[in-house]
């Protein structure tokens, strides 16, 4: 078995994408940020003490997207061409999706897991004082355009 990101020494490498052509891809990821009732009342009536959290979420999001391939050791550096981070209140919390798209070698679902990552760590740090036991969870890829592989949309999503 061999493993591609992976040399024959067994170091890791990231992968030569050098000769692929640019196409347009695009990815779509999901999350969720559960939290108390008291919480989901304070971001709906804009009381939270820390700001407007969605708002943060949202920038923190689309600057995860773009900071990718810093905190990934071989995601490859590539241009993020468009980043949408929508946030929704529900009753147990918000959830949150984005969009990620680019012209470039390889794919972008980890720039959009990267942004759902991002905007739910912001959305905890922006009410763990007023609720220590607010949870991400249930962060996945619902749908990726473009590529060798084509497209593809998570059963269900």
């Amino acid at each position: 078995m061999s493993f591609t990101h992976l040399d024959a020494a067994g170091h890791a490498r990231m992968v030569d994408v050098t000769e692929k052509q640019p196409t347009v891809r695009a990815a779509t990821a999901r999350g969720f940020v559960r939290c108390a009732a008291h919480v989901v009342g304070a971001l709906r009536d804009g009381t939270a003490p820390k700001g407007d959290v969605l708002a943060v979420a949202r920038i923190a999001g689309i600057q995860g997207a773009k900071k990718c391939a810093d905190l990934l050791p071989l995601a490859h550096v590539i241009g993020v061409h468009g980043a949408a981070v929508d946030l929704s209140i529900t009753d147990d919390g918000v959830e949150i999706e984005a969009t990620v798209r680019t012209a470039d070698r390889t794919g972008v679902e980890m720039e959009a897991l990267t942004a759902v990552s991002v905007a739910a760590l912001a959305i905890v740090d922006m009410v763990k004082g007023m609720d220590k036991s607010t949870s991400i969870e249930d962060l996945r890829i619902t749908a990726k355009e473009g590529g060798r592989s084509g497209s593809w949309t998570r059963p269900g999503a």
